[in-house]
């Protein structure tokens, strides 16, 4: 017998769904909005006609589903949102770890309600940003690429998401992978708008802003960590990616 999914009411107009089973029939905010993200599969849906027959079919799976009006939706977002109805998305390593954390967390049940529902709002905000900043990719969205192909490729773009403080080489990637260097190269052009370098350079320097944020470590001991050899290296790529030098990020974000 197919039971019902947990229920968070995280408030009036957001509601999060989690695990195996039916949605159930419990009272939904109105005009909802659904984000539906499937962790096995590494992927995400959006729907905006959501119907329990929708997401019933997938009952035997485990899934988190974000059940948020739409109003709440666009006010969060400020502009018209350019995620398409059922398109699957790719899920990035941001939202991987939210989910994860949602999945893995051991809290007794007092306390585990609560998290779980201030992980999935952090996981409804991190998603409308990518969304306003371009950065959320459909699966299979580039003609020419086999859809065999298009998850290498997406597959390429987690081992730098995970692997990124190891020494990543095109070469490696792309035998991790099952790709040819060639094929490596000019699909992360088509498929992500960016060089397989300019990828792991990003992965690392955000991963860099971060630990300045919320360490205590010199400037160079974090660009060591991050890949680059010398500070003054590690400095000019910050830079160039940020706007600013490390320690002035540092210094303006916690004066803040």
């Amino acid at each position: 017998m197919t039971g019902v999914m947990t229920r968070i009411d995280v408030s009036p107009e957001m509601v999060t769904l989690y695990g195996t089973g039916t949605i159930g029939d419990g009272v939904f905010p109105i005009d909802a909005q659904a984000f539906q993200f499937d962790l096995a599969e590494g992927n995400f849906r959006c729907r905006t006609d959501v119907s329990p027959a929708d997401f019933n079919g997938d009952a035997d799976r485990v899934r988190l589903i974000l059940l948020v009006s739409r109003a709440a939706c666009e006010r969060l977002r400020g502009q018209p949102s350019a995620m398409r109805q059922r398109e699957t998305y790719h899920m990035p390593a941001s939202l991987r770890a939210i989910v994860a954390a949602v999945r893995d967390c051991a809290l007794p049940e007092g306390a585990l309600s609560i998290y779980r529902g201030a992980k999935c709002i952090e996981l409804l905000c991190e998603t409308i940003r990518l969304d306003v900043e371009g950065k959320l990719l459909p699966q299979g969205s580039v003609a020419g690429l086999s859809a065999a192909d298009s998850e290498r490729l997406l597959a390429a773009r987690r081992v730098i998401e995970e692997r990124w403080a190891e020494k990543l080489t095109i070469g490696g990637i792309a035998r991790a992978c099952g790709l040819n260097r060639g094929k490596l190269t000019r699909g992360f052009r088509d498929l992500f708008d960016c060089s397989v370098a300019d990828a792991i350079a990003e992965q690392r320097l955000s991963r860099a802003g971060d630990m300045l944020l919320v360490t205590d470590l010199p400037v160079s001991s974090i660009g060591y960590r991050c890949g680059y050899l010398n500070n003054a290296s590690f400095a000019r790529a910050f830079a160039r990616h940020f706007g600013v030098a490390p320690t002035r990020y540092r210094a303006a974000r916690l004066a803040a």
